[in-house]
């Protein structure tokens, strides 16, 4: 099955609920300005009661790299997400276990892709919004996604993806891997347990 992460997780349930149908790893969103913001005390609480083989991922947004590894240390994350404008050297300090977002509006924002080689385990694409990190729930131009496989490096499609159109979305891309938020969501930070069941039994098809 291709690898999946459940992200904006907010609750204890929703977390065991994804491991349980066989999430990759969960996102913790520590960019105070999100709606699925959670402090680190919390995620540290969620994490503790976590199985140990599902990845604990933390969503940063142009943060310093001392507080992230202070976070880092206090959650017990695995992997770190840079959703701002962290260039390829902020990236490296973390490598390889760090991917970076980037938020596409056209073919020409691909370009960027190509000097973070070797300082990154892999990147996401997100939709661009004005103003927004992320987690903006409208659907990634799949196409631009494609494109960017040519440089080599594992891919994380995200952007609206939901059970509708998950299986579409992996067949065009084929991805390495899936970042779902909004798709699974009856509020922002609150998963709805019927969407994160038919989002896996679609994935299992």
């Amino acid at each position: 099955m291709i690898k999946v992460k459940i992200c904006g997780i907010k609750r204890l349930t929703d977390a065991l609920l994804a491991a349980e149908l066989g999430a990759s790893a969960v996102g913790f969103i520590f960019y105070p300005k999100s709606p699925r913001y959670i402090s680190p005390e919390r995620a540290s609480q969620i994490s503790q009661a976590l199985p140990p083989f599902l990845l604990r991922v933390g969503v940063f947004v142009n943060e310093s790299p001392e507080k992230i590894r202070h976070i880092r240390k206090q959650v017990g994350l695995d992997l770190i997400q840079l959703h701002g404008e962290e260039d390829p050297l902020f990236c490296r300090q973390f490598f390889p276990r760090v991917f970076k977002a980037f938020r596409i509006k056209g073919s020409q924002d691909l370009k960027q892709i190509a000097s973070y080689r070797g300082c990154v385990g892999g990147i996401l694409l997100d939709t661009f919004s004005r103003g927004i990190p992320g987690g903006t729930g409208k659907t990634f131009d799949w196409r631009l996604a494609c494109e960017a496989q040519k440089f080599g490096l594992p891919l994380i499609l995200a952007g609206g993806l939901g059970p509708g159109n998950v299986l579409e979305a992996i067949r065009m891309v084929k991805p390495y891997g899936i970042d779902v938020n909004s798709g699974v969501e009856i509020a922002p930070g609150i998963k709805h347990p019927a969407l994160l069941r038919e989002l896996f039994r679609k994935l299992s098809v």
